[in-house]
């Protein structure tokens, strides 16, 4: 409420005008005299510009951290949508091998009891590969009887074992293929 001239809530010469110039607080004479109004006119636009990119950089940060999600959430799905149902391999048996290993002349004799499974990925293979088990059975014999007891030290040494009696036995039984060599049983005596 202006009276005269000077604004009654404000009590400032110059009335209503005067605060809207200013933003909309009031100023005393001597904020006028030392430059007062320049400044009030410059601030407002700064403080609406920090407004605006502080509102922009919000948004940005939820938009980002929505888009993650869902991305992330959606790729997930996919995944386990596209993922098959995996069927159980198939095993066929080895008979037993029992092999004397190669020592040192003099020494006392070592032997070596295996008991082996196939792993193959169908069952439909067992049956074409149990017609081959005698050469399956001639091929590891023979390639067990020229191993030392130091070859079979270790888990290494089993692993070496495991992979040349794989590599051997898919050259006897092609053209299928096994996936695996298993140790059911390793016994040296």
């Amino acid at each position: 409420m202006c009276a005269g001239g000077i604004c009654i809530a404000c009590k400032a010469p110059g009335g209503i005008e005067r605060i809207l110039k200013t933003g909309g607080r009031a100023m005393a004479d001597n904020d006028q005299a030392e430059g007062g109004a320049p400044e009030a006119a410059v601030g407002a636009p700064k403080g609406k510009l920090k407004l605006i990119i502080a509102a922009v950089g919000v948004l940005v940060v939820l938009g980002g951290g929505a888009g993650w999600f869902f991305f992330f959430r959606h790729h997930g799905e996919e995944v386990h949508a596209e993922a098959p149902p995996a069927k159980p391999p198939s095993f066929v048996e080895v008979p037993d091998l029992l092999v004397n290993l190669v020592g040192i002349p003099g020494e006392r004799v070592q032997y070596l009891k295996v008991k082996v499974v196939l792993e193959v990925k169908e069952e439909k293979q067992v049956e074409a590969i149990k017609p081959t088990l005698p050469r399956v059975t001639d091929i590891f014999q023979t390639y067990l009887r020229e191993l030392r007891p130091s070859d079979l030290n270790g888990s290494a040494g089993l692993f070496r074992l495991k992979e040349e009696l794989t590599k051997r036995v898919n050259a006897a039984v092609s053209p299928s293929e096994v996936s695996a060599v298993l140790f059911k049983e390793i016994v040296v005596q």
